[in-house]
């Protein structure tokens, strides 16, 4: 899946659309993959650093396409929470070849959902933990 086919698949646009391309999704998952985190221009960037909390982003973003994949509410909702963030890197600029960012859903409860979230670079664990999101519009 192309840069332009996730566009359509996030509410996010222009440089905001941090994710590159869906790698694998089923009912329950999605693999998406991204090398914005090397962007000097990405939006997220403070003090010429990416920090780690930017990950949170980069999942919601694939919670968001695989929302939309699976015909949800075009990928629309509110962040309602993140829950046991576990980083293991300061920052994500500093970090070679690209990201893998996966997310399972883990409850969905009318426009509930619950995902539990990793971004990994190669076989490295960055960043993972929980987000919890509020659709728009009654599909979840």
């Amino acid at each position: 899946m192309s840069t332009v086919a996730i566009a359509h698949l996030v509410p996010q646009s222009g440089p905001m659309c941090l994710l590159d391309g869906v790698t694998h999704h089923d009912a329950t998952r999605i693999v998406c993959h991204a090398v914005s985190h090397r962007d000097k221009g990405n939006p997220l960037r403070r003090a010429e650093r990416l920090p780690a909390l930017a990950a949170i982003e980069y999942a919601a973003q694939a919670l968001a396409a695989h929302c939309a994949l699976l015909g949800g509410a075009a990928g629309r909702g509110l962040l309602a929470g993140v829950r046991e963030v576990v980083m293991h890197v300061d920052r994500l600029d500093d970090i070679e070849g690209p990201l893998q960012v996966r997310a399972e859903r883990l409850v969905a409860n009318g426009r509930h959902l619950l995902y539990a979230f990793a971004v990994e670079a190669g076989a490295r664990l960055l960043v993972s933990g929980r987000v919890a999101v509020v659709l728009d519009g009654e599909r979840a």
